[in-house]
This record gives C-alpha cells, structure tokens and sequence, in this order.
C-alpha cells in the first residue's frame, strides 16, 4: 500500500464506513431461501390438490427438498468457480499484455484517468507510479479496465454450502406442518399459514438488506408464493377431475 499522511489517518480513524458489504452471502441465502420456500410449498399444495396423504407429501417433499438443495448448491459452485477461471484467464491476458505492449497499457490507464475528469499534467505522474509498480499496475487495469475484483478462493464452496443449506432451511418451514398434521387438507392450511408468514418476513429482511422497500418486497415474495402454490393446487385438480 501506499504512504499515507498522518492528517489523513487521523480523518481515516474518524470516519467509519457503514456500508454493507456482505451482498454475495446475501445473494446466496436470498436465491436459497426463496427457492426453499417457494418450491416445495407448491409441491406440498399439488400433491395436496391430488389428494394424497400426509406421509406421501411428506416423503415427496423431503426428497425434492434435498435434490433441490444439491442441485442449488452445485449451481452456484459452478458459478462461483466460473467467475473464478474468467478472472484468472483475464488476469493472465493483462499481464502479458503489460509485458509486452507496456507503453499501451500505459495510454489507456492515461484514457481511463482521463474519463474521471482528470487532466494529463495530474495524470501523467500517475501513470508513470503504476509503470514502477507492475503489481498495482495490473490490479488497477482488471478493476478499472475490466472491471473485475479478485474473487475469494473459498467463494465457490462457501456459496454451494450457503444456497445449499439456505435451501433446506427454506424448504423445512412449508413441510413441517405435514410432519405433525396426518389429514392432508388440514396440513395444507397450517402450511398455508406458515409458509406465507415466513415469505412476508423473509421478504422484508430481503428489502432491509438490499435496500429495496421492506414492506413492498414483503409482500411481493409473499404474492410469488402464494401464486405459485395456487397454480399447482389449481392444476393438480384440473388433472384429477
């Protein structure tokens, strides 16, 4: 890192950031937790609207629980490690290309500085600090060219594991009320009234979080449940009659 003045570290002491940096774990239990709520509670309502029993619905929730949970979970694997295997391949073409045209690298850290509004008698000396620095040089054309951060090397297990989990956690709450409750139609209602509370809370945490309205992104999680269950309950009628 570079020196820093004591008037700045003073200033720097002072001001704490508050800015909520966790948004890929958030992410993760968001697309887990809406899934793990949505999915199996329209499962558990069809099969419902089939008539079938308790115990059925509950076998069958529980092993769509947990194919969706492994399915999820390698989702965003592969997803988190794709990002990964791009970030390193652009890594590998900048510093080559840094190697072997380095006064062209150079013109465009001068053009991106150049779109901040800065002038070249201020960037020039810029430009000419990175050209002795290969290492921040590098980080500053794949954050500012390519507009690409470094990822986390346990992000791709982290995030299988966080939707994974999140998932499950999800799919538990429309299914418990069948694991108490042996008459299906009354399983129904209690899973009804559960699983809709806890899209309205989930989707005001989800609002807190991001920054969305709570209230709005409440009720709109809630909405998206309750019409994906009424379509297979719907649906699963249609087929029986």
């Amino acid at each position: 890192m570079g020196r820093v003045g004591e008037s700045e570290k003073y200033l720097l002491n002072r001001h704490k950031e508050n800015h909520f940096t966790a948004g890929e774990i958030v992410r993760d239990i968001i697309i887990g937790v809406s899934d793990g709520l949505t999915v199996p509670f329209a499962l558990a309502a069809g099969l419902s609207g089939a008539s079938a029993s308790s115990s059925i619905i509950l076998t069958a929730g529980i092993a769509e629980v947990a194919a969706g949970a492994i399915s999820m979970g390698l989702g965003g694997y592969l997803a988190a490690k794709s990002e990964a295997d791009h970030y390193a391949r652009e890594l590998q073409r900048e510093q080559e290309e840094i190697d072997t045209i380095p006064d062209t690298e150079a013109a465009e850290v001068a053009e991106i500085l150049a779109e901040y509004g800065v002038e070249p008698h201020e960037y020039g000396p810029v430009v000419n600090a990175l050209r002795k620095n290969p290492k921040a040089w590098l980080d500053f054309m794949m954050k500012f060219e390519l507009g690409l951060e470094k990822p986390d090397p346990k992000r791709a297990l982290q995030s299988a594991l966080t939707i994974a989990i999140a998932y499950v956690l999800g799919g538990l709450v429309p299914l418990s009320p069948y694991m108490f409750i042996p008459i299906a139609e009354k399983a129904l209602i209690a899973s009804v009234i559960v699983t809709i509370f806890a899209l309205l809370v989930f989707g005001f945490a989800k609002g807190y979080f991001t920054g969305d309205r709570p209230v709005w992104s409440a009720l709109q999680t809630a909405l998206i449940g309750v019409i994906a269950s009424a379509a297979a309950f719907g649906l699963a009628k249609a087929v029986q009659a």
